[in-house]
């Protein structure tokens, strides 16, 4: 059962961006952003108060992803990419991206915080980085 609002179009949208944000990371890497889509439309919380839908979350600005900003994010939807997006809105959660409302791909290590969010792990070039649970609680 879904855990946000998404009709054929926010699932495209939602596809595209994970294509965009992190093809190079494979399917698990593209789940990870979708996870980090999803929390952002349900967390409410942070930077991300009154995102309600894919398609705020897809072109918020500022604050949002840079995908939407690269002529590679307006290329076709794949099926295989609807299918990843589809579980993210499904709510399947992949470690380190779970409950993480960032990501970002550092030169080297990941540092310990971000922005005064806590880094919950590495996956692969990204580095994820989660709220705390007083100030996100809808993202645990």
């Amino acid at each position: 059962m879904a855990v946000i609002k998404a009709n054929s179009s926010d699932t495209d949208l939602l596809a595209r961006l994970m294509r965009a944000e992190a093809e190079g990371e494979g399917e698990l890497g593209m789940l990870m952003v979708g996870n980090v889509g999803v929390n952002r439309i349900i967390s409410n919380c942070l930077d991300f108060k009154n995102i309600r839908t894919v398609r705020d979350m897809v072109y918020q600005s500022p604050g949002g992803f840079e995908a939407p900003q690269k002529s590679y994010f307006y290329q076709r939807t794949r099926e295989k990419d609807r299918r990843l997006a589809k579980r993210s809105i499904n709510g399947e959660r992949q470690h380190p991206a779970s409950n993480a409302l960032w990501f970002y791909r550092p030169e080297g290590n990941c540092p310990p915080t971000w922005w005064n969010q806590t880094n919950s792990g590495r996956y692969k070039a990204h580095c994820f980085f989660i709220p705390t649970r007083e100030d996100c609680p809808r993202v645990y």
